[in-house]
Formats: C-alpha cells, sequence, structure tokens
C-alpha cells in the first residue's frame, strides 16, 4: 500500500511544475487551496452517498477519488503521506477516548 502513496506523492509533486492547461492537478494547484478543499469535501459527500447505498463497488470507486484529492491537499500543504501514516501508526493501539484527551491537554 505504501508504494502506491509513494508513486502518487511524487507524481503530485511533479504536477506542482505542470501546466495547468495540461494537467488536472496543475490546474487544482492553480486554483488554490481552497478549491482543493472544495474538491474534497464533494468528495467525501460521494463516499457517504455511496455508502448509504451499499454498493461495495462505488464504495471503493468514490473513496479513492477522496483519497485521491486528500492526497491533493496534502501536497499543496507541503505534507508528505508518510507523515499521516506516521501519525496513524502513533495512535495504533491507543484507545480512541485516551488519543482525544491527549489532545486536549
Amino acid at each position: 500500500m505504501n508504494d502506491v502513496l509513494n508513486r502518487l506523492s511524487e507524481l503530485l509533486e511533479q504536477r506542482k511544475r505542470a501546466d495547468p492547461a495540461t494537467s488536472y492537478v496543475a490546474k487544482l494547484y492553480a486554483k488554490g487551496m481552497d478549491s482543493i478543499l472544495k474538491k474534497v469535501g464533494e468528495e467525501a459527500t460521494e463516499v457517504v452517498i455511496a455508502a448509504k447505498g451499499g454498493n461495495q463497488q462505488e464504495i471503493i470507486y468514490e473513496t479513492a477519488d477522496l483519497w485521491f484529492h486528500t492526497l491533493v491537499m496534502l501536497a499543496k500543504a507541503d505534507i508528505n503521506p508518510q507523515e499521516v501514516l506516521d501519525e496513524l501508526a502513533r495512535r495504533e493501539g491507543l484507545s480512541g477516548i485516551t488519543e482525544k484527551e491527549n489532545r486536549a491537554k
């Protein structure tokens, strides 16, 4: 799984220098973070609708769109996906209640 994230991360970094006329991702970057966040929100809504519908293929497809656009957002913010994976690893085995309490401190 990490290999796919690494390849996508590298590609998204390359797209920062691409022509917005020839690259969807470069066009998103050119429009700025607000447009990227709008797209993330749209994709999240589509995941919810797909999950409510219960069709596994739609759920997979829409989740892939959400993850992709979230990766675009992370790249725009200069955050490597590995940092998110590291945070998930840090939380592994930690109660969600305890983790939330630790954030409040």
